[in-house]
C-alpha cells in the first residue's frame, strides 16, 4: 500500500519555491521528499525535521548551524546542500537529489559485494569523510542507509566499480553531537556500526568514523555486521569487550589485505586506529592496488561485450599476409565482430567457413585479396598494441610506479627525516601518541606502513611517542569537587574522597588538599585522594599572647579548648605567653589543643658582695658583669651596703645600688 497519499506535505509548495512531489524516505530524525525547485527547475531532495525534534530548542539550532557549514563543504562525493529553512516551525533541508539507491538497498538485493565493489564504494565514501575531517566535522553516523550509490556513467546500474557514491546526512549527526544520550538514555548512534568510545565516554573525533567505516567494509564483504542481540544495549557492548572478527572467518577466500584493513579500522583503541578518514583513504587505495591485475577491469576493456570480468584477452597476430585473420572467440559466447567497440572492429568479411584464397585467382581478385590480408594484419596489429598499452598502463597504475615504503619506526625525529628524504620521501610530523615501550621522540607508527606501495616522492605520516603516558596532578586547591573530578577524570586517573576537615580559609564543599600533592606525575588509572572543606570550625581561639600563663589556662578551658604548653627561652617575664598555634581568629573544635609558648623568663646573674671595698674598684666590677651601678654618698668611700645583697640572682642589667662612706 501507498502509504504516500496520507503524507499532507504532498504536493505543498515549501518557501513559495520548492514543490513536494513525493516522500523518498522516513528516519528517526527527519523526512527526505523528492521536490521540483520551480525557481531553477531541477529536481531536489527535501529533508524536514520531524516534530518531536522541533521542541528541542538546542537540537534545532545545532541543526541550522552545522548545515550552514556543510553547505560550504563542497566535494564529489558529499551530498550538496543548497538551501535551509523552517516550515511551520520545522527546520529542513534542501539537498542534491541523487537517481541511485543507498547502499542498504544494493546490499539488501546483492548480501555482498566483491572485494573491487566493496573497496571502490569505500574509496568515495572515505573521500567524502576526508574532506569533512579536514573541515573540522565528524560525521558519527556512517552506516549503509547514509551511502548513495549513484547510476555508473556509462549507464549500467549494477557496474558498481564506475557508479559515483555519495555520503549523507553529515549536518544531522553533527548536530545529535551535543546530546550523546536521548531523554530515555539511550545512546543516540546506529549500535551495528557504532566505535567503542561513543558507547563508554560519549565522545567522538574522526577515528570514531574511521571505525564506523571498516564495520560498513566488513558487511560489504560478508554480507552481515560483525554483532547482533536482542536488545541495542547488548550490540553496542559487543563492540566494546570484542574486536570484530576477520572477513575471512566468514568468507574463506578473501585476500589477506581487506583483514588487515578490517582490523586496522576496527582496532578497539582509537590510538591504534588510522588517524582520519585520509589516512585510512590511503591505505585502502594501497590495499586496492595491492590485489593484482587479475582484480582490476579497466573502463576501456570493460567495453568488449561478454568478457569475464576478470579476464584479459590478447588478440594474436596474423603469422603470414596471406592469412585469414581469426579472433578467437570471448569466454561466455554470444559473441560477434559487430559487437566490438569502434576501435576494436574489423572489416566487415564473408562467414568464418568462406574458401581461402588461391594461387590462381584472377589477377584483379588476387591483388584485391593481397590488401584485404594487409589491412587484416595492421588492424590486428593495432588492436593487439593497444591491448599491450592497456596492459602496460594497467602494470603502471597498479604496481611499476610503486616502491616499498623505508622503515622509519623506532628512528628518531632527526633520523627518521634524514632517512626518508634520502629514500626520496618527504616527512610529515603528526600529533604525538604515548607510548610504553618506544622512546620519547622516537617513531611509534608511521603511515603508510614499512614495505607498504608508495609513489616515490610522496609523504610519510609518522607519529612520535611521547615516552611512557604520565600525567601531574593539577592544582585543585580551591576548585569544586565537580570540578575537580571533571579534570582528573580527563587526565584517566581515579577520584577518592578523603575525610573533610574544617577550614579558615576554604567554603565548604571545595578542595582543600589533593594527595599526592599537585605536580606529582601519575600514570592513567592512579588514584587521587581529594580532601575537601567542611567551612569553618566552631569556636574561635582567642589571642593569649601577653597573659599570664594561669589565666590563658582559665580563658581556655572557659571556650571548650584545652592549653598544651611549652617553655622558652625568653627576655619576657617569666610565666608569660609569647606565642601561640593555632593563631588568635582560627576555628577549632572541641577540645581542640591550643599550644602555648611560655617564657622561662630572662638568665639571671648571681650578685658578688662588694661590701667593704673601695667604692669605684665594685662599681667596676658591677659594670664588666652588665649591671647599672648607682652610688650613694662618696663615691671615694668604702661600699657600706649594698642592694641587692651579694649572693641574690637578678636578671642582666638589673641596677645595682652601692651607698659609700668611710
Amino acid at each position: 500500500m501507498d502509504t504516500t497519499v496520507a503524507d499532507t506535505l504532498i504536493g505543498t509548495t515549501i518557501d513559495g519555491r520548492y514543490r513536494i512531489t513525493g516522500r523518498v524516505a522516513r528516519g528517526g530524525m527527519a523526512t527526505v521528499y523528492r521536490a521540483t525547485d520551480e525557481r531553477l527547475e531541477r529536481t531536489v531532495a527535501l529533508k524536514i525535521i520531524h516534530p518531536s525534534q522541533a521542541t528541542n530548542v538546542h537540537f534545532v539550532d545545532r541543526f541550522t548551524d552545522e548545515a550552514k557549514t556543510i553547505a560550504r563543504l563542497t566535494h564529489p562525493n558529499v551530498v550538496a546542500v543548497y538551501d535551509q529553512g523552517r516550515h511551520q516551525g520545522l527546520p529542513y533541508l534542501v539537498m542534491e537529489f541523487v537517481q541511485g539507491k543507498t547502499l542498504r538497498e544494493l546490499l539488501s538485493q546483492r548480501v555482498k559485494l566483491t572485494p573491487v565493489e566493496a573497496l571502490a564504494i569505500l574509496e568515495q565514501m572515505l573521500a567524502a569523510i576526508a574532506a569533512a575531517h579536514r573541515a573540522g566535522l565528524v560525521h558519527r553516523d556512517v552506516k549503509p542507509e547514509n551511502v548513495l550509490v549513484a547510476e555508473a556513467p556509462s549507464g549500467g546500474s549494477a557496474d558498481l566499480v564506475d557508479a559515483v557514491v555519495k555520503v549523507a546526512d553529515f549536518g544531522l549527526a553533527r548536530a545529535i553531537e551535543a546530546s550523546t544520550v536521548d531523554d530515555t538514555g539511550q545512546l543516540m548512534a546506529t549500535v551495528a556500526y557504532v566505535a567503542p568510545e561513543l558507547v563508554q565516554t560519549g565522545q567522538a573525533d574522526a577515528r570514531t568514523d574511521v571505525y564506523s567505516a571498516g564495520v560498513v567494509l566488513f558487511e560489504m564483504l560478508t554480507g552481515r555486521v560483525p554483532y547482533d542481540g536482542s536488545e541495542p544495549i547488548e550490540v553496542a557492548w559487543q563492540h566494546v569487550d570484542n574486536d570484530v572478527p576477520a572477513p575471512s572467518s566468514i568468507v574463506p577466500g578473501l585476500p589477506p589485505v581487506l583483514d588487515q584493513l578490517v582490523t586496522r579500522a576496527t582496532r578497539r583503541d582509537p590510538g591504534s586506529r588510522p588517524t582520519d578518514a585520509g589516512a585510512l583513504l590511503s591505505e585502502v587505495q594501497t590495499a586496492r592496488d595491492g590485489l593484482g591485475v587479475t582484480h582490476v577491469e579497466t573502463a576501456m576493456l570493460r567495453q568488449i561485450p561478454g568478457r569475464a570480468a576478470d579476464a584479459t584477452t590478447i588478440v594474436p597476430t596474423v603469422s603470414a599476409p596471406d592469412a585469414t585473420a581469426v579472433v578467437p572467440p570471448v569466454q561466455g559466447g554470444n559473441y560477434q565482430a559487430s559487437h566490438r567497440p569502434s576501435w576494436a572492429r574489423l572489416p566487415e568479411q564473408g562467414g568464418r567457413n568462406s574458401a581461402p584464397h588461391r594461387r590462381n585467382a584472377p589477377p584483379a581478385a588476387g591483388l584485391a585479396g593481397f590488401f584485404e590480408d594487409r589491412r587484416r594484419v595492421m588492424l590486428t596489429a593495432l588492436v593487439a598494441l593497444m591491448a599491450l598499452v592497456v596492459i602496460g598502463s594497467t602494470w603502471w597504475v597498479t604496481s611499476g610506479r610503486y616502491v616499498e615504503t623505508p622503515q622509519l619506526l623506532t628512528m628518531s625525529q632527526d633520523q627518521a627525516v634524514a632517512y626518508a628524504k634520502q629514500q626520496g620521501f618527504e616527512v610529515f610530523l603528526g600529533d604525538g601518541q604515548y607510548d610504553e615501550i618506544v622512546p620519547k621522540g622516537s617513531v611509534v607508527t608511521q603511515d603508510p606502513l614499512p614495505g607498504s606501495k608508495i609513489v616515490k616522492g610522496d609523504t610519510i605520516r609518522v607519529i612520535l611517542s611521547l615516552g611512557p603516558e604520565v600525567h601531574p596532578v593539577p592544582e585543585l586547591e580551591g576548585q569544586e569537587l565537580t570540578y575537580a573530578k571533571a579534570e582528573l577524570e580527563a587526565l584517566k586517573l581515579k577520584v577518592k574522597q578523603g575525610k573533610a576537615v574544617y577550614s579558615d580559609t576554604a567554603p565548604e564543599g571545595v578542595v582543600v588538599s589533593t594527595d599526592p600533592k599537585a605536580g606529582t606525575e601519575l600514570k592513567p588509572g592512579s588514584t587521587v585522594t581529594l580532601v575537601l572543606s567542611k567551612g569553618k570550625a566552631p569556636i574561635t581561639v582567642p589571642n593569649l599572647v601577653g597573659e599570664n600563663i594561669n589565666n590563658a589556662r582559665t580563658i581556655l578551658a572557659q571556650r571548650g579548648l584545652q592549653a598544651a604548653e611549652e617553655t622558652v627561652e625568653s627576655e619576657e617575664p617569666a610565666d608569660t605567653v609569647i606565642g601561640q598555634s593555632p593563631k588568635a581568629g582560627t576555628g577549632a573544635e572541641k577540645n581542640t589543643k591550643v599550644t602555648l609558648q611560655v617564657s622561662k623568663g630572662p638568665d639571671q646573674i648571681v650578685l658578688p658582695d662588694l661590701t667593704n671595698q673601695p667604692c669605684q674598684q665594685a662599681q667596676a666590677t658591677l659594670v664588666a658583669s652588665g649591671f647599672q651601678v648607682q652610688i650613694n654618698i662618696d663615691p671615694n668611700a668604702t661600699v657600706r651596703q649594698q642592694n641587692p645583697p651579694g649572693g641574690t640572682p637578678v636578671p642582666p642589667n638589673s641596677v645595682v645600688q652601692l651607698t659609700c662612706f668611710l
